[in-house]
């Protein structure tokens, strides 16, 4: 099974993503626990160049290209392999983001985004995890990990908000793959529904 987790930065994707992993992998499941950008060593090479930096050290288009070669690297050597061998994989982001951050919010670029995820891609994941948060406290406590990673919270309280109604949106279009799940809550109650969801899934 292919779990992701989307939402906008300091939803508490990461949170829930280890808990889940941990609370499987306790029941005995064979657990890969991974990320995007990121998540095999090329693509980490790329997370770099797309989470360091200035706002404008990318053009939306650029920022699609090196989303999507990373992604391809995280496909082939994490995803695909650990899926062919029985293992559940759960990655903290994956294409939703793009279809989001670059695909709905900097231009309305998502056909370009779907092109190439078809072409490049084409593997969704059996079950995405949308955790919805109000996008203020969610800016403040992103910014105030100080992970030197911040690029994209520093477009601001109003790009954050665009991206909350990007994910929304997204759910509302595929409904049996994306669930909305209340991130406003101490992170041990969204963890205690995030885990009943995927086991009942699972069963």
């Amino acid at each position: 099974m292919f779990i992701t987790f989307e939402g906008i930065d300091g939803s508490g994707k990461s949170t829930q993503s280890r808990l889940l992993a941990g609370h499987l992998e306790a029941a005995g499941r064979q657990v890969v626990l991974t990320r995007e950008p990121g998540g095999s060593p090329g693509a980490e090479e790329i997370r770099k160049l797309l989470v360091e930096g200035a706002t404008d050290r990318w053009s939306a288009e650029t920022e699609i290209l090196l989303f999507t070669a990373a992604r391809r690297d995280h496909l082939e050597k994490r995803i695909l392999p650990a899926l062919q061998d029985g293992q559940i994989v759960i990655s903290d982001r994956f294409a939703d983001s793009t279809r989001v951050y670059q695909g709905a919010t900097r231009g309305e670029r998502r056909a370009m985004v779907d092109s190439l995820h078809a072409q490049m891609i084409g593997t969704e994941p059996d079950l995405t995890l949308i955790i919805d948060m109000d996008p203020d406290a969610a800016l403040e406590r992103g910014l105030a990990r100080g992970s030197g990673e911040d690029r994209f919270e520093e477009f601001g309280a109003e790009f954050q908000h665009r991206l909350r109604a990007g994910f929304l949106a997204l759910a509302e279009e595929e409904p049996a793959r994306c669930m909305i799940i209340n991130g406003n809550r101490p992170a041990d109650e969204v963890g205690a529904e995030v885990q009943a969801l995927v086991l009942s899934r699972l069963a």
